[in-house]
């Protein structure tokens, strides 16, 4: 009990630091899917941007042109799965499952033939990372029991991409409930013939929303290799696009819900950071694989509908075709 009280704002600090990738990645399918654009491409279009963003981060040393790169490449493949699933009808599942390959074998590729590192890139300078941020009077009030803690252990001290997702999360559910593009969004993913009854494009509105989930899987990949990493790594998003997916179901499509079920995931990644071993009355102790495995048993159960019935967007996955 004592370990646990001594490592509780640890836990938080990595909790927070955690999930923000999967914050970023789910604020993404949020979009396309409350538009009727399935997305299961979040994974590789996060990998895409996490190398774009490494190796752009290393050769200009600059934090935010290797940014800038990560959201090009991700909203440039946001685009090829637009043009798969909207212009020419395709099947979304079969195109996001294509982004996925090309995207861990071009990084690979790519990878070892610019920098001859088995696939990383090199390690970055500070220059080419996002750095920690430490807010006003978090030192001053670090001493003040309780909310001092708080305020300069778990609220302070992070990067700005960190600020960047939580404000996302406010400014995502504004857009979507608070806005007419957000209303004109979440029915073209009910109902499209309604929305094209009234003037609006379908194909318009649709291509929008999946650019914003290329920006969101950006800044999710950035996240990954030039603030939480100093570099790109083989396979470094490691399933976190699918942990969002299921994030996102569970949350029923919210933004709200979301940012707390991504919080839930990074808390059950952190766990056995802060605790390999963990003792359990009668049963002794778990080995540290098996809190490893904890958010992609979780994920597996979500997605296989176990926790609660989620009813997508009733046009989701289903290709518009304009009645004539």
């Amino acid at each position: 009990m004592e370990e646990l009280l001594f490592k509780l704002p640890l836990l938080l600090d990595s909790m927070v630091r955690l999930s923000v990738p999967l914050l970023f990645a789910a604020l993404a399918g949020l979009f396309s899917e409350r538009s009727g654009i399935f997305d299961i491409s979040l994974e590789g279009k996060m990998l895409a941007a996490a190398f774009a963003a490494g190796a752009m981060a290393y050769v200009a040393d600059s934090a935010m042109i290797g940014l800038l790169a990560a959201i090009v490449v991700s909203v440039a493949l946001a685009l090829v799965h637009g043009f798969a699933s909207i212009t020419q009808r395709g099947n979304q599942i079969v195109s996001g499952v294509a982004i996925n390959f090309v995207a861990l074998g071009l990084t690979v590729l790519l990878g070892q033939s610019w920098f001859s590192e088995g696939g990383r890139t090199p390690q970055l300078t500070d220059n080419g990372r996002f750095r920690e941020i430490t807010l006003p009077f978090a030192d001053q009030l670090a001493d003040v029991p309780l909310l001092g803690s708080l305020y300069s252990g778990i609220i302070s001290g992070h990067n700005l991409l960190v600020y960047v997702a939580f404000f996302a999360v406010p400014l995502s559910w504004w857009v979507l409930f608070r806005t007419r593009f957000g209303l004109r969004l979440r029915a073209v993913g009910e109902n499209p013939a309604a929305v094209d009854t009234a003037g609006i494009s379908v194909i318009w509105l649709r291509y929008r929303a999946v650019i914003i989930c290329g920006i969101f899987c950006g800044f999710a990949g950035a996240y990954l290799s030039i603030a939480q990493a100093s570099g790109f790594t083989k396979d470094m998003t490691a399933g976190r696009g699918f942990i969002a997916l299921a994030a996102l179901i569970f949350a029923k499509w919210k933004p709200v819900p979301v940012m707390m079920a991504c919080l839930l995931f990074g808390l059950l990644q952190a766990i056995p950071i802060q605790f390999p071993q963990i003792e359990l009355p009668g049963i002794g102790i778990v080995p540290g694989q098996v809190m490893q495995a904890l958010p992609y048993v979780l994920t597996v159960v979500l997605l296989a509908g176990f926790i609660g019935k989620a009813i997508p967007p009733k046009a989701g996955g289903v290709p518009y075709v304009k009645e004539r």
